[in-house]
């Protein structure tokens, strides 16, 4: 699998150490080191843009650190392969990238 490029990805971590996604598919998790392929998960209230969703830098200021839920978030550095670019407004981070393929290669806070 060439041409992967580095991104960063915030994801939820559970009690147990586990990571998950913030708001699709919440119940999965995703292992660190393995490549995973993107599902499609119709979710209400959100657009459908199949694809992880993977940021260019560990920022996206409308997605709050800490949430109010108690919630334990962490951003990672990831590996992503078979991208589309997706410019979202300098609010919520700038450029995305939406990712066929994804790999978690570390917690980096």
């Amino acid at each position: 699998m060439g041409g992967f490029m580095k991104a960063y990805k915030l994801l939820k971590q559970r009690r147990d150490g586990s990571l998950g996604p913030l708001f699709i598919n919440v119940k999965q998790k995703i292992p660190i080191g393995d490549w995973l392929e993107s599902e499609c998960h119709p979710t209400k209230g959100y657009a459908v843009r199949p694809g992880w969703h993977c940021t260019a830098k560990p920022k996206a200021p409308h997605l709050a650190k800490k949430p109010k839920s108690g919630q334990i978030r962490v951003w990672c550095e990831v590996e992503i392969n078979d991208i589309t670019p997706f410019q979202r407004p300098k609010s919520q981070g700038g450029l995305w990238y939406l990712a066929k393929y994804m790999r978690i290669i570390r917690i980096i806070g």
